[in-house]
């Protein structure tokens, strides 16, 4: 890794070019409903570089940077994807503080007057149900006093209903919303939203960090630094006293009217019903609905001057849900070395499974006296992850990076009687419908929602561990070239999904 491969996303992508891992698309591609189209359909595969959009001719987008683990790897220079989140557990417990300069490329063009988000920037439509053109890529940095002078980054969906306002979501499962909402509750609260903006940054602003393990005056900036091996570089807004990212391509500046909270979308302003009518699909995979939030304020627009690059991550993804997993293991690995050193020898977030981070697998071995540890764990993170809805605990002989594997030891391993846990955070989770609990619809009341997550313990019990062992065939001590050739063992190969692959590989 160098620092000028994750420097900038743009210094990120000609890297990645090189390595055969970006698409250029050069056609006119229109930000209504194609980026995103395209996007999905080529999900899983490089990263996406759009060179001509309609309406928009001097600006670029970029999407799918995120949807192979192998990418990031390159980019962080990690000899394996799955290490990935040991090297952000370092970044957290040795971070490297933001450096503030004066010449910021994020601030080659700055527009104060006449300001107008939509027309500036290609805001994409995702779907023909969407509330509007959302921006879903954003990098919301809330510093200073707001953050007990700390610094706070984190992807907040907004929704611009006029030239120079829209909204902002908020709630108390980020720090965002506990400023909002409790502390300066009625303020304006000055932020800077910071588009295409470095990939340390981008991993970081994704992880929706334990905040017992990251409290409220931390500096998250710093984690990025950390993983990107250098200080992320910062500057100070042109109107607003708050920082943005200078290596970003976008900036919106502006503040947080957290006494002034009004409807996502034109249709919910007119219904006065909350959670009712449609917004845009969400992280778990159904399609969003609408709230009332505060309403921002932008004050400026600052980008740089040779082609910007807007960034389009789709929240229902497995680009989102690969850049949101890596510090938010970390922080699991973190808070389990915190509680029972030792104890936990791995974790994944498996992508797919209900979106953003929402799952987590952890891997124990346990030793002697140690039986219970892992239902502790599991009650405790239950309790304080943000978002998490499923956690299951295993063996260390598990594969957790395998959905095949995690679930034969749920169904082999879990008594259904003492080994489901169901419980944890006090608030619901409002994107998930089966959260929903008695919505109320009528203006002035908010929404409520059943908390909780859940939670298995697929582990052996320690005590009569024997009875649990594994058969096992010989796959793995013969040479199959004593009697197939090299030809056929590879066509063998090629239909083998990975769990077959990985069963074969292992003899189990």
């Amino acid at each position: 890794m160098t620092k000028e491969n994750v420097a900038s996303m743009r210094s990120a992508l000609e890297f990645l070019k090189k390595q055969n891992e970006v698409i250029t698309i050069t056609r006119e591609v229109d930000p209504i409903y194609e980026i995103a189209g395209i996007q999905k359909a080529l999900e899983g595969g490089p990263a996406l570089l759009f060179e001509n959009i309609k309406g928009y001719p001097a600006v670029r987008d970029t999407g799918n940077v995120f949807s192979r683990r192998e990418r990031l790897a390159m980019l962080f220079d990690v000899d394996d994807p799955k290490k990935i989140k040991f090297k952000c557990l370092d970044a957290m417990r040795n971070p490297i503080p933001p450096k503030v300069v004066d010449k910021a490329p994020c601030q080659e063009v700055v527009i104060t007057k006449d300001i107008d988000v939509m027309a500036t920037l290609p805001v994409i439509k995702h779907t023909e149900r969407d509330a509007g053109r959302i921006i879903g890529g954003g990098n919301t940095l809330l510093s200073g006093k707001y953050f007990g002078n700390g610094t706070h980054i984190s992807f907040n969906r907004m929704h611009f209903r006029g030239k120079d306002w829209g909204t902002i979501n908020t709630n108390l499962g980020h720090h965002l919303g506990n400023a909002a909402i409790t502390e300066f509750r009625g303020e304006k609260i000055p932020v800077t939203i910071n588009i295409c903006t470095p990939p340390a940054v981008v991993l970081t602003a994704g992880a929706g960090f334990i905040h017992s393990i990251v409290p409220r005056g931390s500096d998250e900036l710093g984690f990025a630094g950390g993983l990107q091996g250098f200080p992320v570089e910062i500057c100070k807004a042109k109107t607003i006293d708050a920082y943005a990212v200078a290596n970003a391509e976008w900036v919106i500046e502006g503040y947080v009217d957290s006494g002034d909270r009004v409807w996502e979308s034109e249709a919910a302003e007119k219904s006065k019903k909350m959670a009712l009518e449609p917004f845009f699909p969400e992280w778990p995979g159904y399609l969003g609905r609408v709230y009332k939030q505060p309403k921002f304020h932008a004050t400026a627009i600052t980008h740089r001057a040779d082609r910007p690059i807007f960034f389009t991550p789709l929240a229902r993804s497995i680009d989102a849900d690969i850049l949101s997993a890596p510090f938010k293991e970390a922080s699991v690995l973190e808070l389990a070395e915190r509680l029972y050193p030792g104890l936990v020898v791995d974790v994944n977030v498996l992508p797919g499974v209900a979106g953003w981070a929402a799952n987590v697998i952890v891997q124990v071995r346990k030793r002697t006296g140690q039986e219970g540890f892992q239902r502790a764990l599991l009650e405790t993170l239950l309790a304080t992850l943000t978002l998490l809805r499923l956690t299951v605990v295993v063996d260390e002989d598990v594969d957790i990076y395998s959905p095949e594997d995690v679930l034969w030891a749920m169904t082999t391993r879990v008594d259904p009687k003492k080994d489901i846990v169901t419980g944890g955070g006090g608030i619901g989770q409002m994107l998930i419908p089966a959260a929903e609990a008695g919505v109320l619809h009528e203006m002035s009341k908010e929404p409520s929602f059943r908390g909780g997550s859940m939670g298995f313990d697929a582990t052996m019990p320690v005590a009569s561990k024997w009875r649990f062992e594994r058969a096992h065939y010989p796959s793995d001590q013969i040479d199959l070239r004593k009697w197939l050739s090299e030809e056929e063992i590879a066509r063998v190969r090629s239909m083998q999904s990975d769990y077959i692959r990985m069963l074969a590989d292992t003899g189990r």
